[in-house]
């Protein structure tokens, strides 16, 4: 049977395809840009003939449908592996929830913990002629979904670009229960937020420093990897290349400036390796079929063993604060969620393992809160609730505006000597009156 006559017997609407999930099942909605639209909108319309459906995803580009059903959480319980600010706003309304996780463990997670899922729903691109459905920039962990899915329905989204990788970037036509065509909405857009403020730029420079020619690059998402981007764009570095869980704008701009040619790459020369994208239009069309980019599972592009394996790795990653031991918390404020682990955790310990390598977790000194109150990021220790992310034995580089420190090595005195030296003058006393309370301060060490 050629592959067109398979996909013409799995066609159907998206009403048709949803009547397949019942009262009680898992639903996986893939996340970011793979998130449904058609099939949503559907199983919104049975909300009322549905109890208790535990709905999988991430990283929400927009509102899904089933969010807007009345008494949601009696529906529908969404459970997030990272959190975007739609499911902020779902866990404060009482039917979301977060996943924990290591990244670079969720396939895994999939296949031998998870094991079973009802459905499988999410977009891709239109068939190939060999009858294969590309994921668009979401390898991540697509294919562990697809593998324990009882049904698999594709939703075909002629915008979605076509995102090369080498294997696990598509699924085959053999392997879809349904197809359902979609309105063709345009590809979800993250923008890189606010544009980069002094602080920002400040803690860019200080990196950029620390940056040779032709190292591996991993950026996070927010102001201060986008600062970081945008100088290394417009700098005189060259042959870098690019490993990364998440591919931002500041990647396609600092390539299309002539900077990333993966020359000097010791794996996956010359390719720019990532397991998932979210950002603008633009970036979206720099992915679309170009052979330099690698859209690859999360299990490779996370591994440590090969972020280890590439030279001078410089990992750069976002935190909410940092502790005078160094724990890294970079999810919550005390036990109000914020983001999620990601790969963070992946990166800081495989860019430390790196010949070369540095791994750089980046802040300001300060935080206005909603009622005018300043606040110190560099705090005595974590608030209550708050989230390690980064054990204090992981912690390699801390920058803020006012500095950055090394913590490798480092016993707890010289930790707090060093942390509150970066951290804002104005709340350093109070700092080393905590670090005393804790047995953690000298009384060598300067005031």
């Amino acid at each position: 049977m050629d592959y067109q006559t398979q996909y013409n017997q799995k066609l159907v609407t998206a009403d048709e395809a949803v009547k397949v999930i019942k009262s009680g099942d898992w639903v996986d909605y893939a996340w970011t840009t793979g998130t449904p639209v058609a099939l949503d909108a559907a199983l919104a319309a049975r909300a009322d003939e549905l109890e208790d459906v535990k709905v999988r995803g991430g990283i929400l580009l927009w509102t899904p449908e089933i969010f807007k059903v009345e008494n949601t959480a009696e529906h529908f319980t969404w459970n997030s592996w990272h959190m975007s600010g739609i499911e902020r706003r779902a866990i404060n309304d009482g039917f979301a929830f977060y996943s924990p996780m290591r990244f670079s463990e969720l396939p895994k997670y999939y296949r031998e913990n998870i094991r079973h899922l009802n459905v499988a729903m999410f977009q891709v691109t239109p068939m190939d002629r060999f009858g294969y459905f590309n994921f668009g920039p979401n390898a991540s962990h697509l294919q562990a979904i697809c593998d324990v899915a009882d049904v698999v329905i594709v939703e075909v989204n002629e915008n979605m670009p076509r995102c090369l990788g080498g294997f696990e970037e598509s699924i085959h036509i053999s392997q879809v229960d349904y197809v359902v065509e979609g309105d063709n909405p345009p590809i979800g857009e993250l923008g890189a937020g606010a544009p980069a403020t002094e602080v920002d730029e400040k803690v860019a420079r200080m990196i950029i420093e620390e940056i040779p020619d032709g190292a591996c690059l991993q950026m996070g998402i927010g102001a201060m990897p986008n600062a970081v981007g945008a100088m290394i764009a417009e700098s005189d570095l060259k042959d870098l290349g690019v490993h990364t869980e998440m591919y931002i704008d500041a990647f396609a701009d600092i390539a299309m400036n002539g900077r990333i040619t993966g020359r000097k790459k010791t794996l996956d020369k010359g390719r720019q390796v990532y397991a998932f994208a979210a950002g603008t239009q633009k970036m979206y069309d720099y992915l679309n079929d170009n052979p330099e980019c690698m859209c690859a599972p999360i299990d490779y592009t996370n591994s440590i063993e090969k972020i280890a394996s590439i030279d001078n790795f410089i990992s750069i990653n976002n935190a909410v604060d940092v502790d005078l031991y160094g724990q890294i918390n970079a999810e919550s404020a005390g036990t109000r969620h914020i983001s999620g682990a990601g790969g963070q955790l992946d990166f800081v310990m495989g860019a430390y393992l790196s010949r070369g390598g540095k791994s750089f977790i980046c802040c300001s000194s300060t935080f206005t809160s909603k009622d005018g109150t300043v606040h110190s990021r560099i705090r005595p220790t974590l608030a209550e609730g708050s989230i390690v992310t980064d054990t204090r034995a992981n912690a390699h580089y801390v920058v803020t505006e006012y500095g950055k420190v090394c913590l490798k090595g480092m016993s707890t005195w010289q930790r707090a000597e060093a942390l509150i030296g970066i951290a804002h003058p104005d709340f350093r006393d109070d700092l080393i009156r905590d670090a005393e309370k804790q047995k953690i301060w000298r009384k060598s060490n300067r005031r």
